[in-house]
């Protein structure tokens, strides 16, 4: 029986719930966690998203994967392997689906952790692109299977692509290592407090 993927009005709570999880994985991971950010729709105030809170921790090295797998799998998170390892290795809890917690790790001050936080950056600031993406985010999920990985992972590519060739515009005139996120929306490990910005 397929399983309709769940897209919910934006929940201030979700907010809390990352704060909760970030001092959890800052505690598993002590210095190994550079910065903890939260990213993805449930970040982004007044967007429609699945309930499940996306975070990216970034280390200063991706390898040995080990490393930082074995203190999250401490919190209940599985890695799932993929091709992206080499840039972004995936952390889920609970093990199955339905998740509600996603970890991104991601290289200290590397281009993806910068891309992803320009993104979530990109749709807190206008917000007639979060409308729309918000749409299309309802119309997708009618189309696809929650109970499939697979399909999970083709709804989570799917982007308006105004949305994304607006956003690769001004990722290479502007927003490239100039973007801010708020102070309690990440934890930065150099400093020992909670980040001013997004990217170093």
């Amino acid at each position: 029986m397929s399983q309709r993927l769940q897209i919910l009005p934006y929940d201030p709570g979700w907010a809390f719930e990352f704060e909760t999880e970030r001092d959890r994985i800052s505690r598993a991971l002590g210095k190994l966690a550079r910065r903890i950010d939260h990213n993805g729709s449930t970040a982004v105030p007044g967007l429609e998203a699945k309930p499940i809170i996306d975070i990216q921790v970034s280390v200063d090295n991706l390898n040995p994967i080990r490393a930082y797998a074995e203190p999250l799998a401490g919190l209940g998170y599985r890695h799932a392997p993929h091709s992206d390892d080499a840039v972004c290795p995936f952390f889920h809890r609970p093990s199955e689906w339905p998740h509600s917690h996603h970890v991104h790790v991601v290289e200290s001050s590397g281009v993806e952790e910068r891309r992803t936080l320009a993104f979530r950056d990109y749709l807190r600031d206008y917000s007639d692109v979060a409308h729309e993406y918000g749409v299309l985010k309802r119309r997708l999920a009618a189309l696809y299977d929650a109970g499939k990985p697979a399909d999970r992972e083709m709804y989570a590519s799917r982007r308006p692509s105004s949305l994304t060739e607006s956003f690769r515009s001004l990722w290479h005139k502007d927003i490239r290592g100039n973007c801010k996120t708020p102070s309690n929306n990440s934890f930065h490990r150099s400093a020992g407090q909670r980040a001013s910005q997004a990217c170093p």
